[in-house]
């Protein structure tokens, strides 16, 4: 049986959930980012548990099809920008497409329906967040992030930083500098 779990983002999120698992008593399962596959039979009221216990550790239960499907792409998002060494060579829609086996545009239709923005904003959002992670570790110059992260240019990926943050990525990695000297200072 597949579970999806709505808000399940990291590693941390998947430790919770095998942890409220085998509190409930199922060993032999396989939890990935956003589902669950529980090879023993899960009774309603397990499920019940199961469904409380998740929403006190932040996480959500979902059992409309539309939800999952969100989630679903999300995920593959996600996993693509944050937990990838590389993002793919393909086009990002093909990648979704055939990662989910859906059609693109009823993935793209259903997803902007839902969230409200497309899937293409979506990941212009997590790739912001992507260059802000590296921009703090201050292990990679510019160019070298918008290399990794597939902008044609420095300027390309400069001008969509500061559309979405309001700042340059220049200054975003000063104002995080001085913010560490200060707490280091402390």
């Amino acid at each position: 049986m597949k579970l999806y779990i709505k808000y399940m983002v990291s590693m941390r999120c998947k430790m919770v959930v095998q942890e409220e698992l085998k509190k409930l008593g199922f060993m032999h399962v396989a939890v990935d980012l956003g589902m669950v596959e529980i090879t023993e039979d899960i009774s309603a009221n397990q499920l019940e548990q199961l469904k409380e216990s998740l929403l006190k550790s932040g996480l959500e239960l979902l059992e409309d099809k539309k939800a999952i499907l969100i989630e679903k792409i999300k995920n593959v998002i996600t996993e693509m920008i944050h937990f990838s060494d590389e993002l793919p060579k393909e086009n990002y829609s093909d990648f979704i497409s055939n990662k989910l086996d859906y059609d693109y545009t009823y993935l793209a239709n259903t997803f902007s329906e839902v969230k409200g923005i497309t899937i293409q904003q979506f990941i212009i959002i997590n790739k912001i967040e992507k260059v802000k992670e590296l921009l703090l570790y201050d292990e990679l110059n510019l160019t070298e992030i918008s290399y990794r992260l597939h902008y044609s240019s420095v300027a390309h990926l400069s001008n969509q930083f500061k559309k979405i943050t309001g700042l340059t990525p220049s200054f975003y990695r000063q104002m995080s500098l001085m913010r560490k000297e200060n707490l280091e200072n402390l």
